[in-house]
């Protein structure tokens, strides 16, 4: 039995957990892969994604400090941020959001749900964000000299806390396996910070998952993410200390279909976004589930799961729906 840390019950969880039958018919002709989908796009409303599991565990710890305000930063059209910013209100703690941008910011899309919420927010561009940490540092020595007292949770959301989030999911995807009878080849899923991805490969190993966890970056490369990962990963285990060998963890991250940049996709992109669309009613996003999905697609066209016997893949929706509406233009319509 694993003893979790204490959390709140934010999410809308167990998520939905289903074959997507006509992508798969689709796919058989070339490669014969079963997809299967994980809806953590459905963990709430305008609080949807994953993000919300990781923030079950990381605003109890907020409150149990005795925490009344919280800082966090992200991109412009951060779902985190946007996540922390409704959760916070909900909570009844004020947020602050850092945000990088080295543009006008539009009203749109995350920001304006960022807005809406009430959360005070601060703009810094590319080269200010590189300072981060001192940045978190100013805001919480405002805050302390204000009376109040800040919980800083880094970007995503992903350190050793956070990344329970993925380990309780891990456990609720066991299930899901055991349900149906299936022992899946790959558990793939988009990664930008990290967290999903070290919860994700600690939560197999803790639930005795024997299924590879396959990730797609968005944005930096293999490498980052394999120190970003063991960093989240010694993290966990040096706050909440066991006898877990994490050592025979490794990252495993394909970066082929990052395109331009963070926040930035492929006109191959957007046009698979609209295709599973109409095709699943499965809407992706083209900062994240859509760069990762179509890379899913693109490697099983080209082979890369063709060699175990077992066709079924499972791919996480992680959320991000209103980073979309911040894109449309790139739809044509």
């Amino acid at each position: 039995m694993i003893a979790y840390p204490d959390k709140l019950d934010l999410a809308q969880t167990p998520t939905p957990f289903y074959p997507l039958e006509r992508l798969s018919a689709q796919l058989k002709e070339l490669d014969g892969a079963r997809i299967w989908i994980k809806r953590d796009d459905l963990t709430g409303a305008a609080t949807s994604g994953n993000k919300i599991r990781k923030l079950e565990f990381l605003l109890a710890e907020a409150l149990a400090n005795g925490c009344d305000t919280v800082i966090t930063s992200g991109g412009v059209q951060s779902n985190h941020c946007r996540a922390v910013a409704l959760l916070g209100a909900q909570l009844g703690l004020k947020v602050h959001l850092l945000l990088r941008t080295d543009s006008e910011p539009q009203a749109v899309g995350n920001l304006l749900l960022d807005q809406l919420a009430g959360a005070t927010i601060s703009y810094y561009s590319v080269k200010e964000f590189k300072r981060l940490d001192s940045l978190f540092k100013h805001w919480t020595e405002h805050y302390q000299q204000q009376g109040s007292k800040a919980y800083s949770i880094p970007t995503g959301g992903s350190n050793g806390t956070g990344i329970w989030g993925y380990v309780s999911a891990a456990e609720e995807l066991a299930a899901d396996f055991a349900r149906h009878n299936m022992k899946p080849q790959a558990i793939v899923h988009a990664s930008g910070s990290g967290g999903t991805q070290a919860g994700l490969m600690l939560g197999c190993l803790l639930h005795g998952i024997d299924t590879a966890v396959k990730a797609y970056a968005v944005c930096d490369n293999s490498a980052y993410f394999a120190d970003k990962i063991n960093a989240d990963l010694r993290d966990w285990q040096s706050r909440y200390p066991s006898e877990i060998d994490i050592s025979e963890l490794q990252a495993e991250t394909c970066d082929d279909y990052i395109g331009p940049g963070y926040g930035q996709a492929d006109p191959e992109v957007f046009e698979f976004i609209k295709q599973l669309a109409a095709m699943e009613g499965i809407l992706l996003d083209p900062v994240y589930t859509g760069k990762a999905f179509f890379g899913l697609i693109e490697d099983i066209k080209k082979g890369k799961y063709a060699n175990a016997a077992n066709r079924d893949i499972v791919f996480v929706h992680t959320g991000g729906l209103f980073g979309l509406f911040a894109q449309q233009q790139h739809l044509g319509y």
